[in-house]
């Protein structure tokens, strides 16, 4: 699977694409592919404020349970509820079902911190 080149990508293993003004996240198919089958997603009410680099929900897996850090601080403005009954969406369909949130940054410049596709893909090639 090819990393999407338009999005923005975390150290975290979270995708960031930019639209108008805000900015939907969700997780990689490659932190998917390490994860296993993803069976439950805990996410954010709409309303609530995330800070880059802190937890903002979790996926589990039949392996493991993973936190969800944000990469940029903000306010949830939207949240994917289909991923509540559709966890599966995660490892099925990683960059389109699979968004989990949408955040209204409240410092535009932080998405200047995040990788371009390039620099993710040699991070993962790395490891």
């Amino acid at each position: 699977m090819s990393t999407p080149k338009e999005l923005k990508y975390s150290e975290e293993h979270e995708w960031v694409k930019s639209e108008d003004g805000k900015v939907r996240v969700g997780i990689t198919h490659f932190a998917q592919s390490e994860l296993g089958d993803i069976v439950f997603v805990e996410l954010p009410e709409v309303g609530d404020e995330v800070k880059a680099d802190e937890p903002f929900g979790s996926v589990e897996s039949v392996k493991t349970v993973s936190e969800l850090y944000a990469p940029v601080s903000g306010k949830v403005v939207a949240v994917n509820e289909e991923l509540s009954d559709s966890p599966e969406f995660v490892n099925e369909s990683p960059y389109e079902k699979a968004w989990m949130i949408v955040v209204e940054p409240s410092d535009e410049s932080e998405l200047d911190q995040l990788m371009t596709a390039e620099q993710y893909d040699e991070m993962i090639n790395e490891a």
